[in-house]
């Protein structure tokens, strides 16, 4: 698949490069352009232009702004064609000229020419022309553009002021180098918030001086499953100059650096460094469970004034108007059992919690405002009365959202699940860890950023849209990479472009995916990718059915063993196979695969095969993929349960006969802060210590056809063995275990095979 995708758009940059400049001229081209974000205003004109190493970059003389455009311009054609074009001061002419001028109108926006007098990008301000250059550099890298850059008029201008993407770096923690490989690519998606998520209950990840325990303490926490592959701990953060640097980095890019600064909830790794600012007596240390933990700030004078000393600090190192407080998740349990705070609130006359909450973000704001910055926060903060300037960044759906336009509020919109990329993007088996609740490439297209129930005349509150990426699965660069790419398309599109255009998007989509890999960066392939699904024919054949997510593209496959290729088999609909099969998939475009193969082995023994990815969870209350923390064969295995319930459902089990069960059984690390949920943990008799594996037939209630002992498994993984009696006919089989998940472990079905 990379190769494909290489091959194609190095042919684009080859026959490009080894032309001599060319001013455009003859019929219009139709061929499709590769264009994401696509303009707000495109109209093709005739001809091609061709550039080469003699080809200069014009700017007028002292127009710094463009030259540094031009700079920037300049390496991006280095990379992609091998050359520098040199860099002059002069009037437009032939080549490709930068000019800032007064006659476009719009922040941000910019007109972009290529036509028989050469390329010209204009703006009336720097990043106007940032952006210009940006929309250049992909039609060169457009394999469209293998006579030269096809003639094109565009004016254009984003829909939206925020298109942002949030980084968890408190859950896990990344390089510097990583988050400027990715500020790379929010820039070349014309993104311009980099919302970065600094501290949690996980850790706090930014030095402050005047407080040096935060890292000291709080930027470390007891490594569970998978981290303790880097020792009994996991620490990291960033210091001032890094964090500078990052700023810098992103300014040049033309991306604003948000800073979030969580409070008064999700302030565990605070608390544990400083136990005076906290609002419980106890002693707590740095968290190492996911979820919502309980710690608060207090609420007293001194609590504000280590908080506004942080803020001072954050301040001077983020230039941002904006400072994000965070504010949600916070639960109330400490305050409502303090003295201090209780008697705080009378003193006020506030006679709740959540209202005690309002008045702490208030006050915050106040401060915030007085240094003449803006607060931002989660929708929780309008659970109080919060300043009117305050943005609010909804994530509870589109509620908050709509309830603070409508009462004069700026808004972002980030719903949990549409845009929280910590959701799968597909139901694929080899899909990474995370939550399965597949939020798609199309998911995230389809989403429009000003929801229905914002009033027309309030509808110019929504400033835009960001996705987040929370990375409690994603532990290294690799994973964020695959929640990230392609996804960040969709909602780079559905926030600059003024029009929805799924199947134009999708046509698009392969170019960027190789423009992705030519910057080193691996994106997820779920929505080319080919799902196999293979059901039994009698017992010598099997029925084979190949879908991909998009439909986009022609599906192929072979059945004897070799890789697809555009010659092989297109794919038009159901086939049986003779076993033993091996069948190879994969989706095809232009004489490109679109994907990786994608392949399954169909025997006698795979029908009666299902690994835990493949089965169903009974409830779907807190469904998770989950990382084993020790390799099996130099690999992590995989499985998926329900946190809250312990039950998985295999449907459509041809039964006919006597069966053997071989359960494959984990035993994982249970690292979940629940709350006020932990009630709902799903807990069943057990018979032992250890507790069973039940089999029931068609329901989890219905007839029990076997029991095996967990007890058998010891502390780790391992098989279990059992018998079923005979049955006849097909039937669902629903495997439950016995006891409660947690507090600190719980059993995981990993595979089944029935023999």
């Amino acid at each position: 698949m990379r190769r494909h995708l290489l091959s194609l758009l190095a042919l684009g940059l080859t026959a490009c490069a080894s032309q001599a400049p060319k001013q455009a001229g003859g019929p219009i081209d139709t061929t499709p352009l590769s264009l994401i974000p696509m303009p707000a205003q495109l109209t093709r004109v005739p001809g091609h232009v061709r550039i080469d190493a003699k080809t200069p970059i014009v700017v007028a003389p002292g127009d710094a702004a463009a030259r540094r455009v031009a700079a920037q311009l300049q390496g991006w054609i280095r990379l992609a064609r091998g050359f520098a074009p040199s860099i002059v001061e002069g009037k437009p002419g032939q080549g490709i000229t930068l000019l800032t001028t007064s006659s476009v109108k719009g922040h941000e926006a910019y007109t972009l020419d290529v036509d028989g007098k050469g390329v010209r990008i204009a703006a009336n301000d720097e990043t106007g022309l940032f952006y210009g250059a940006v929309t250049y550099w992909q039609l060169l890298t457009d394999p469209a553009s293998q006579n030269g850059v096809p003639g094109v008029h565009i004016v254009d201008a984003p829909r939206f002021a925020w298109r942002g993407l949030m980084l968890d770096s408190s859950r896990h923690f990344q390089s510097v180098h990583e988050i400027e490989n990715l500020i790379d690519q929010m820039a070349m998606h014309k993104l311009n918030v980099f919302h970065w998520h600094l501290t949690d209950d996980q850790g706090w990840r930014l030095q402050i001086d005047k407080y040096p325990k935060l890292t000291q303490v709080g930027s470390c926490r007891t490594a569970v499953g998978v981290d303790r592959a880097s020792g009994d701990t996991y620490c990291g953060f960033y210091t001032k100059d890094d964090a500078k640097q990052i700023v810098a980095y992103a300014a040049e890019r033309h991306i604003t650096v948000v800073p979030e600064i969580e409070m008064p909830g999700h302030a565990q790794a605070a608390v544990a460094s400083y136990p005076a600012y906290g609002a419980s007596k106890g002693r707590l240390a740095v968290s190492s469970d996911w979820g919502v933990n309980t710690a608060l700030y207090n609420t007293d004078d001194a609590t504000f004034v280590f908080l506004q000393d942080v803020l001072d600090e954050v301040m001077a190192i983020f230039p941002s108007p904006y400072i994000h407080v965070g504010g949600d998740e916070a639960a109330k349990d400490e305050w409502v059992r303090s003295r201090a705070v209780q008697a705080r609130m009378k003193s006020l006359g506030i006679t709740d919690e959540e209202k005690m909450q309002g008045w702490f973000i208030a006050r915050i704001g106040d401060y915030l405002d007085q240094h003449g910055r803006r607060l931002i926060g989660w929708d929780e903060i309008l659970d109080g009365k919060v300043p009117a300037s305050a943005t609010v960044m909804s994530w509870r759906g589109t509620d908050g959202a709509i309830k603070a336009a409508n009462a004069g509020h700026d808004v972002v919109l980030a719903p949990s699940p549409t845009l929280y990329l910590d959701r799968l993007q597909s139901n694929l088996p080899d899909e990474p860890p995370g939550r399965p609740s597949s939020e798609t490439l199309k998911t995230v297209y389809d989403f429009d950023p000003v929801p229905p129930g914002i009033a027309a005349d309030k509808a110019s509150h929504v400033l835009g849209a960001e996705a987040t990426v929370f990375t409690e699965h994603m532990q290294d660069w690799y994973r964020i990479q695959h929640a990230v790419f392609p996804r960040i398309a969709a909602l780079a599109e559905r926030t600059w472009s003024p029009r929805a255009d799924w199947n134009g998007f999708v046509a698009r989509l392969p170019v960027e995916m190789a423009r992705y890999r030519s910057a080193g960066i691996v994106p997820a392939d779920s929505a080319f990718a080919v799902a196999i699904a293979v059901a039994p024919q009698g017992k010598d054949a099997a029925r084979v059915t190949l879908s991909n997510q998009t439909g986009y593209g022609t599906l192929r496959y072979t059945t004897d063993g070799s890789t697809p290729t555009p010659q092989s088999a297109a794919y038009t609909g159901p086939f049986d196979v003779s076993l033993p099969t091996t069948v190879k998939a994969n989706a095809f475009d232009a004489g490109f695969g679109l994907a990786g193969v994608r392949e399954s082995t169909i025997d006698a023994t795979s029908l009666l095969h299902r690994s835990a990815v493949q089965l169903q969870t009974c409830t779907d209350d807190l469904p998770l993929r989950i990382e084993a923390p020790e390799m099996v064969g130099g690999v992590r295995p995989l499985y998926q349960a329900d946190i809250m319930n312990t039950c998985w459902i295999w449907k459509g089990v041809p039964l006919d006969g006597l069966y053997g069960a071989a359960i494959t059984v984990d035993r994982l690390p249970y690292n979940y802060a629940l709350w006020t949920s932990a009630k709902n943990i799903v807990a069943r008799r057990a018979r032992s210590r250890a507790g069973e594996i039940e089999i029931h037939q068609d329901t989890c209630d219905g007839p029990k056809l076997a029991t095996l002992d967990l007890g058998k498994a010891h502390d780790g993984r391992a098989t279990l063995q059992g018998v079923l009696p005979k049955r006849e006919g097909t039937h669902d089989l629903c495997f439950v275990i016995t006891g409660k998940p947690g507090p600190k472990q719980m059993w995981v079905i990993g595979d089944i095979q029935l023999r």
